[in-house]
């Protein structure tokens, strides 16, 4: 690399402690203090695609954990598409869950083998009964916030999930619910809540993200989480906090869009982008920042 230029040992490093990072290792980590659960605290649910995703979507979660004394419940809608590997990775979420804090229920024995956009159309008996199965778990759980994927996450799963959780909150139309609409392969065109994670919040997601062993060593993403939450300071500071804006001086974050369910539809929350940042120490609620 050239000498003369400021910037070669600046991505030096970055490719040596990404080296460092593969030398670390998978689980065997001694797990973080659980806070407690605070019984005002809104319950949480994740409505994940596969085991893996619970980590990915788990920033503001777990803020909501360690902030406000929030449970959050982990409700996986399948266990991957490789039938060989759903029992490692059951366990791999089963691990993952127990590190991080976070409570994993069942939606299914062994989750859906397939659910997405063209399983809707191809077998509609299928799908209205994992719509049942859905609204049977949302009534018996009750979250107050659901946690699920948006509508352009471009994976077919993810997809699928996001259009099974629309299909599920049009059958209970009495329900109210704060809806979170996370991204993680495809970019929501307007993300409306930018939540800073801290350097430590994000070291332990990529922590309890190491549990996942056999993705994980496929490719090692969890190595590359911390540079995905950079570039969301990058995209929201304009996306999220206004073309021109200032980009705000954390490290992290991830992007979402907020929504209420309520009276059998979605309404605004946020009129304008809001940007939820640690040092917005007045947010000791922080419960209040999501109303």
């Amino acid at each position: 690399m050239d000498p003369s230029n400021p910037y070669s040992q600046f991505v030096r490093s970055v490719c040596e402690n990404f080296q460092t990072g593969l030398a670390l290792p998978l689980g065997q980590i001694p797990p973080p203090l659980k806070p407690k659960v605070v019984s005002t605290a809104p319950k949480v649910l994740l409505l994940t695609p596969h085991p893996d995703d619970e980590c990915i979507m788990g920033g503001l979660p777990l803020r909501l954990m360690r902030e406000a004394g929030s449970e959050i419940f982990v409700l996986p809608v399948t266990f991957g598409s490789n039938p060989a590997r759903k029992k490692e990775r059951r366990k791999e979420l089963i691990a993952a869950c127990q590190w991080i804090g976070f409570n994993l229920l069942e939606f299914v024995e062994n989750g859906l083998d397939t659910i997405n956009p063209d399983s809707r159309k191809a077998d509609p008996i299928y799908w209205s009964n994992a719509v049942k199965e859905l609204v049977l778990s949302l009534k018996r759980i009750n979250p107050e916030i659901l946690f699920f994927p948006n509508s352009t996450d471009w994976n077919r799963t993810h997809l699928g999930v996001h259009l099974l959780a629309v299909d599920a909150l049009q059958k209970i139309p009495d329900a109210e619910i704060t809806l979170v609409e996370t991204e993680f392969w495809g970019q929501m065109h307007n993300p409306n809540l930018m939540v800073e994670s801290s350097p430590q919040e994000v070291a332990d997601l990529m922590a309890a993200l190491s549990h996942h062993q056999g993705e994980v060593t496929r490719n090692p993403f969890h190595l590359r989480l911390p540079a995905w939450m950079q570039d969301n300071v990058r995209r929201g500071a304009e996306v999220v906090g206004g073309q021109g804006g200032q980009a705000p001086d954390f490290a992290f974050a991830t992007l979402c869009k907020v929504s209420r369910w309520k009276n059998g539809q979605s309404y605004q929350v946020f009129p304008r982008g809001k940007i939820l940042a640690h040092s917005q120490k007045e947010n000791s609620d922080l419960l209040n920042q999501l109303q």
